[in-house]
């Protein structure tokens, strides 16, 4: 065995505070990997004595086998074994296509996207009253009108076709209108 420092034993050597004996101590300074058994024998009365203590260290935590953390890091190391892989994930190729459930609110997440994209960066304050504006909104009415203001900002700083491409998508999300009797 070829004992070496764990972070602990760095610890203990660094600290004010000595919770282990000056022989323990020397020969937590001395582990460094390269000496064996043999070389710590000369510290204690016989060879069997310098064993117990290096076992005693590796058991409290102060010293580890220098060629057992050496197998480990050469273990972990090695490239991962490649696993084969499922199919491939297909993604629609065009942005506009929406499956999902029709609902107020993924209308309303898409017109927070629409406020976060297009209006933070230029005018954080309209950003602002269209973030607490939607937060307010409870019914279609209420966000159709928000998202009328926004389409009319959108108009001016980035043309008719992209608020018009925005309004498209609005519709697409937007649950069916109810019918009153």
């Amino acid at each position: 065995m070829f004992p070496t420092k764990t972070d602990k034993a760095r610890d203990e050597l660094q600290g004010r505070q000595r919770t282990l004996s000056q022989r323990e101590r020397a020969l937590l300074l001395m582990a460094d990997g390269r000496r064996s058994l043999t070389d710590f024998s000369p510290l204690f009365a016989s060879r069997t004595e310098a064993e117990q203590a290096i076992q005693a260290l590796v058991l409290k935590g102060y010293l580890q086998d220098a060629q057992a953390v050496a197998a480990t890091a050469r273990a972990a190391a090695q490239p991962p074994v490649p696993v084969p892989a499922a199919d491939p994930i297909r993604l629609a190729t065009s942005a506009d296509n929406f499956d999902g459930k029709r609902s107020l609110a993924t209308t309303r997440m898409f017109l927070f996207d629409i406020c976060e994209r297009m209006f933070v960066r230029r005018d954080p304050r309209f950003a602002l009253q269209m973030r607490d504006a939607l937060r307010e909104a409870r019914d279609r009415g209420a966000m159709m009108t928000i998202a009328a203001l926004m389409l009319t900002e959108v108009e001016k700083t980035a043309g008719a076709e992209r608020a018009e491409s925005l309004r498209e998508r609005i519709d697409r999300l937007l649950p069916p209108a109810e019918t009153v009797h």
